[in-house]
């Protein structure tokens, strides 16, 4: 795992809404560049595994969309969940998970995540390559501060979710010694 200082410049293809294409399904692929998402702005970064599954559907995204006013009152802009699952995989699990405030960012072909040095190969349960778990500060396109959960490995026999989670991003913004993970906000069934 190498360190980086700045964010890599990617192109991410999203689909916006777009209540000029005509059918039932009024959405547009529009390319999000890493200068569109990170420039001027602080923004925080959470990459999990990957859309409906346990940890990432209980805890780790619904705590950051809970904590979202308290995260703008600390200065941050946005908050973006990249995972390496695709645009339509992103939308529906949003959906379902009721999110409005988090920008759930598909990193379908994990250039994002590779450029991070976050791909890892999850074959072992059947996911192939996904994203290491972390969460990151990022100020302008430059990390400020980056939160890896301990382990990193392929085929890791466990899922550690002890440093990326909302609460210690939190601590860290306010300047406090981080409490530890809160517990699960919603029940998983899968």
């Amino acid at each position: 795992m190498t360190t980086i200082t700045k964010v890599p410049n990617v192109v991410f293809k999203t689909r916006v809404r777009d209540e000029s294409v005509a059918g039932e399904n009024p959405y547009r692929w529009e390319d999000k560049t890493a200068q569109d998402l990170f420039a001027g702005k602080k923004v925080i970064v959470f990459s999990l595994p990957g859309a409906f599954t346990p940890t990432c559907s209980s805890n780790h995204l619904p705590r950051y969309e809970e904590l979202f006013e308290e995260f703008k009152a600390q200065g941050i802009d946005q908050i973006i969940c990249v995972s390496v699952n695709d645009a339509f995989v992103m939308f529906k699990w949003g959906k379902e998970q009721g999110v409005k405030n988090i920008f759930l960012l598909p990193d379908g072909n994990g250039e994002f995540t590779r450029k991070m040095g976050m791909l890892v190969d999850k074959s072992n349960i059947g996911f192939g390559m996904r994203s290491w778990r972390y969460s990151m500060v990022v100020d302008d396109g430059n990390i400020e501060k980056m939160f890896v959960e301990q382990g990193f490995e392929d085929n890791c026999a466990t899922d550690p979710f002890e440093v990326s989670d909302a609460d210690t991003v939190m601590a860290y913004l306010k300047g406090e010694e981080a409490a530890g993970v809160s517990s699960p906000r919603k029940a998983f069934v899968g």
